[in-house]
């Protein structure tokens, strides 16, 4: 049975459900969700994420983190932890660029979060002389130093939609027609976790609220207070909620996401006031990732690797900078935040 009888089945027999129950639902099943079931990434999957387009992402994201360690007197026992690690490609170049800092490698401890089956296997392949932990949560990350990167990764995680009506909110349902799922809106009630929210919207307005990403920040941020470390949040968003982010992608094209839940990726963009507002540690300004890989020396890290390219290959390095950096592409849609205790020096890259 198909995961969108399996829905149907389920709205007909029990009433509508939550976007979150459906965002769930679409991308964990146990037999039937997205990440459960496929290797997502690059050409031959449904999309393809920063690392996966150039080897200086990680690289330069990994520099960013030992000069953290380094700043913070070299912890000789710490976690280097990845939240949805992908295929292995970001842990496999930051470990490659920070294989020259002393004493990094022997004082890290891999842990990898992942909840994909098929992942942790392809992780498992490209770190195969690692030797990786992989968590289910980030509650079972070690009472250490923890130095941590997040690369699209909060915007997986389900969300609630709440769509203004006066000074009370509509939630935004998924019902079933026959065979086919659709959008609703539940009844008006009151929000009180909303009221600051009645100053910026208007009527209609609508808002996403990400009830996961407040234990996971919570917990990264309190292991930073406590023991010292520094995260990188990377993802596309901006500093508050605003309208329907919903979207899915398959086959590299945008598609319905109600249409055939389970065979695409579903993603919103990420609030980031509302991870700051979790936060136990102190917090860096929100920065596009242009600028950030600029401060890091993106262009000359560019420069040094054309050296050797010519043809086709240059070009394609060529266009894997633009494509990481320029305004119009990745550059501003994508913002870096950073994690780190109150009194340290934020990662580099990044501003108090």
């Amino acid at each position: 049975m198909s995961l969108l009888r399996i829905l149907t089945d389920r709205i007909t027999a029990m009433g509508p459900i939550t976007l979150a129950d459906y965002m769930s639902e679409a991308l964990l099943h146990p037999t039937h969700g997205y990440y459960t079931t496929r290797d997502p990434l690059g050409a031959g999957g449904d999309f393809t994420t920063a690392p996966e387009i150039s080897q200086m992402f990680g690289e330069l994201i990994g520099l960013s983190l030992a000069q953290s360690w380094l700043d913070q007197g070299a912890p000789p026992a710490f976690t280097l932890a990845e939240l949805g690690p992908g295929r292995g490609t970001l842990m496999a170049d930051i470990l490659r660029a920070t294989a020259r800092v002393p004493g990094f490698h022997d004082a890290m401890q891999i842990a990898l979060i992942e909840a994909s089956p098929k992942l942790r296997e392809v992780q498992a392949t490209a770190l195969k002389d690692l030797a990786p932990q992989w968590l289910d949560s980030v509650h079972a990350l070690p009472e250490q130093p923890l130095y941590l990167v997040a690369n699209e990764f909060f915007d997986a995680l389900p969300v609630h939609q709440y769509q203004r009506d006066g000074d009370r909110w509509r939630e935004r349902m998924v019902g079933a027609d026959g065979d086919r799922l659709h959008m609703g809106l539940g009844p008006a009630t009151l929000q009180p976790a909303l009221a600051h929210r009645l100053e910026d919207t208007g009527q209609d307005d609508i808002v996403e609220v990400c009830p996961g990403a407040t234990p996971i920040t919570d917990t990264i941020s309190s292991r930073i207070r406590d023991h010292g470390g520094a995260a990188l949040i990377i993802d596309y968003g901006d500093w508050r909620s605003l309208g329907d982010t919903l979207q899915a992608v398959k086959d590299h094209e945008t598609t319905d996401p109600l249409a055939d839940p389970g065979t695409a990726d579903l993603t919103t963009h990420v609030d980031f006031e509302a991870l700051t507002q979790a936060a136990r540690c102190a917090f860096t300004r929100i920065t596009p990732q242009g600028v950030f890989l600029e401060r890091l020396g993106i262009t000359q890290r560019a420069q040094a690797l054309a050296q050797t390219l010519r043809g086709g290959p240059l070009d394609a390095h060529v266009a894997a900078h633009r494509r990481l950096t320029h305004p119009a592409e990745m550059g501003n849609l994508f913002k870096v935040l950073g994690l780190y205790p109150t009194g340290a020096t934020p990662p580099p890259g990044l501003e108090p």
